[in-house]
């Protein structure tokens, strides 16, 4: 999903995505996580805050909310809340769940909680996106999602969805930048 959003977003002239990961988190406190990862993206820092033009946020459902990690990047966000860093910055929501009703709806409103705190201005999915109304999978007003029934791939919709949503975000930080 955060690839396909970043599609969208790279779809857009002069917008550039910048993909990031948050670490997990132990269960032992003597355990810390390195700080680059083994593989995949970049752990997320407080500076890609202060720095980024507008932020999609995405996480899996974990009983109709955000996964614990990000839960605890976001609580250690304090210092940039202080600045008012991402204050009028644009932010959009994604999330995966594993079944129609596994909670899609109140993950992404999770998500958006401590961004409305951020003074972020949330965005969401149209009406006008015509994969929104003929979904049968993933999609919701508040952001993009998908429905894995147990399978990995994104449905056409999802994937319109997806690079929508991140289109959506890269004109809205554009315009907010430049005015």
């Amino acid at each position: 999903m955060a690839q396909q959003i970043a599609r969208g977003i790279e779809s857009v002239s002069d917008a550039e995505a910048m993909l990031r990961t948050v670490p997990i988190v132990s269960a032992v406190c003597e355990q810390s996580a390195d700080v680059i990862p083994e593989s995949g993206y970049l752990y997320a820092t407080l500076d890609d805050l202060r720095q980024c033009d507008g932020m999609a946020l995405g996480s899996p459902t974990h009983f109709g909310n955000m996964a614990a990690p990000l839960k605890y990047f976001i609580d250690n966000t304090t210092d940039v809340w202080f600045r008012g860093a991402l204050t009028n910055k644009p932010a959009a929501v994604f999330t995966s769940t594993g079944s129609m009703h596994g909670g899609q709806e109140t993950t992404l409103i999770s998500m958006m909680l401590p961004l409305l705190h951020h003074g972020m201005i949330l965005l969401g999915l149209p009406s006008s996106e015509h994969a929104l109304r003929e979904t049968q999978t993933g999609g919701t007003p508040y952001g993009a999602s998908h429905v894995s029934h147990g399978q990995q791939s994104l449905s056409k919709d999802e994937k319109s969805l997806c690079f929508a949503l991140g289109a959506r975000l890269a004109h809205t930080a554009l315009k907010l930048k430049t005015s």
